[in-house]
């Protein structure tokens, strides 16, 4: 355990950032695979729950938790699944 003062308040500001960061990347993983699994299904709203997808994808890149190459890669691959 840190013994200085701002040590002790980094470790106290990782702890929320990384809980928050988790949060976030779950959402993001979770309209994802909504996704993938609409369009494996066939259903017809897999349009609109790959825009969610990629609204996620971008959110998450400005918020810096993913890198924006990785975010261009995703969104190319799901338009390709959903042609």
């Amino acid at each position: 355990m840190p013994q200085i003062k701002s040590a002790i308040k980094r470790v106290k500001t990782q702890d929320a950032s990384k809980k928050h960061n988790a949060a976030e990347m779950s959402k993001l993983r979770t309209a994802v695979k909504k996704f993938k699994t609409a369009v494996a299904a066939g259903e017809e709203d897999a349009s609109k729950l790959r825009l969610e997808a990629e609204s996620a994808l971008d959110k998450a890149v400005s918020k810096g938790l993913i890198h924006k190459n990785k975010a261009a890669r995703d969104k190319s691959r799901m338009a390709k699944l959903s042609k």
